[in-house]
């Protein structure tokens, strides 16, 4: 093990990519993310050295050769640390360590590491730690490999094993004490989104890969003042804001943290608190940096991390944003199904909101339905039901003795509780299938054509 230095961290980056044309030509832009990480933790940068190989070397993860190179580099430049772009197993790490005579870090350690010097709030420092805890539980035999392993009967086990399971233990409870601190926090979290959802408020998540400007969008949106600077991971800690825009409609938005290549899974598992936010929105706001060549790919990963969590449900506006740098034109698309997903911004010159706040309302109000209407005195199981969901915002008994109610529900409520009613009550089934179908709703809508 090598301790950090006190002078700072002068560092040598390893950049391996499989030899593969697709990936190779991806090789310029990851190499400069993976420069901004480093720089973000806070690290000097004084040699980047990149490698090409066709399968994966199980003792150093590159090959002999590019690993004494690396060895070369570090002694060359009296480096501190040695990053590399690629998940390392505990025995690489410790391979590269005695070879380069420097401490070694992967990528995933190197995102925790940001993660823990930018997490602020109480929720934040707990998932983070959490997250490292997890991530260190594979990597304790490290640090116990300069005490020997006895071999022998019963009772003869050296003290490096002994102290191993001391740590262990040491580990797993405070990983069950994070775990209590988070639910509770999540128990918490849940309480203001029903609260939210009771007062008929509606909700909208931004989410969107690291420094594509989602903080900017957030404080230009709500008058806040939430740290946004153009670097990775400026946001860790979930906000939310009031969103007064929309006129005649009560709605929030939440800022979420950033998503990147290859995000570690205990980080993904860790946030699931803070994205819930996501999870429970009327529409997600998937902000977009329209100036980088590389912004398909950062969708992707944008996606695939959503589908990871199961938020693949929710109503998404893509924002194309920085289009100053980007040279494109502030514009509104709207999908097949005449609903708004797309639009081109820039939050920093404050370029094509209106058509931002356009496209937010036309969603909003496709995903949220508010229908007055009366109901008949046979269909008391249905109002039953709709109290069950805390729908009916105001509720009148006319003359005949009918319910005059004012419902509001977003459209999947509206569809779930026709299904619910198809067997049970048929009557109640029929009346809400009509309803919709007053507003130009079919219960065989599809929630991701909203």
């Amino acid at each position: 093990m090598f301790d950090r230095s006190e002078r700072g961290d002068k560092a040598i980056l390893l950049c391996p990519t499989p030899m593969l044309r697709s990936q190779h030509a991806e090789q310029p832009d990851r190499i400069s993310e993976f420069r901004e990480l480093v720089t973000s933790a806070g690290a000097e940068i004084f040699d980047v050295i990149t490698s090409t190989r066709q399968t994966i070397d199980a003792k150093y993860y590159i090959g002999s050769g590019k690993a004494e190179e690396l060895a070369q580099a570090v002694k060359i430049h009296e480096a501190d640390v040695v990053i590399v772009d690629a998940a390392l197993s505990p025995i690489q790490e410790r391979n590269l360590e005695a070879l380069v005579k420097a401490r070694v870090l992967d990528r995933r350690t190197l995102i925790l590491d940001i993660f823990s010097q930018r997490a602020r709030s109480y929720e934040g420092q707990l998932q983070v730690e959490l997250a490292q805890l997890k991530h260190m539980s594979t990597r304790l035999v490290r640090g116990w490999t300069h005490l020997e392993r006895q071999k022998g009967g019963i009772g003869m086990r050296g003290p490096g094993e002994t102290q191993l399971e001391t740590d262990r233990r040491l580990l797993n409870a405070r990983v069950k004490s994070l775990n209590a601190k988070l639910n509770k926090v999540m128990r918490q979290r849940e309480q203001g989104r029903k609260q939210r959802k009771n007062t008929g408020t509606k909700t909208l998540a931004l989410v969107g890969y690291t420094n594509a400007g989602k903080s900017t969008l957030f404080n230009l949106l709500t008058d806040a003042d939430v740290y946004a600077e153009d670097q990775l991971f400026a946001t860790l800690d979930p906000t939310v804001r009031q969103f007064t825009a929309l006129s005649g409609s009560q709605s929030v938005i939440s800022d979420t943290v950033g998503f990147v290549r290859d995000l570690p899974h205990e980080l993904v598992a860790a946030f699931r608190a803070t994205l819930q936010e996501a999870l429970d929105a009327d529409v997600l706001l998937h902000v977009i940096d329209d100036s980088n060549p590389e912004h398909r790919d950062h969708m992707d990963e944008v996606y695939k991390v959503l589908n990871e969590l199961k938020i693949d449900d929710v109503p998404v506006i893509e924002i194309y944003n920085k289009i100053d740098q980007s040279g494109a034109k502030p514009q509104l698309q709207h999908s097949t199904t005449s609903a708004p997903d797309k639009v081109w911004i820039s939050a920093h010159k404050n370029t094509g909101i209106d058509l931002l706040l356009k496209a937010i309302e036309e969603r909003l109000h496709r995903t949220h339905l508010m229908i007055e209407f009366t109901l008949p005195m046979n269909q008391a199981r249905l109002r039953a039901q709709l109290y069950e969901l805390d729908a009916i915002r105001n509720e009148q008994i006319d003359d005949s003795g009918q319910w005059q109610i004012e419902v509001e529900l977003p459209l999947e409520k509206w569809l779930q509780l026709a299904k619910r009613n198809e067997k049970s009550n048929a009557l109640g089934a029929d009346f809400i299938s009509a309803l919709l179908k007053k507003h130009d709703v079919s219960t065989e809508t599809n929630p991701q054509d909203w």
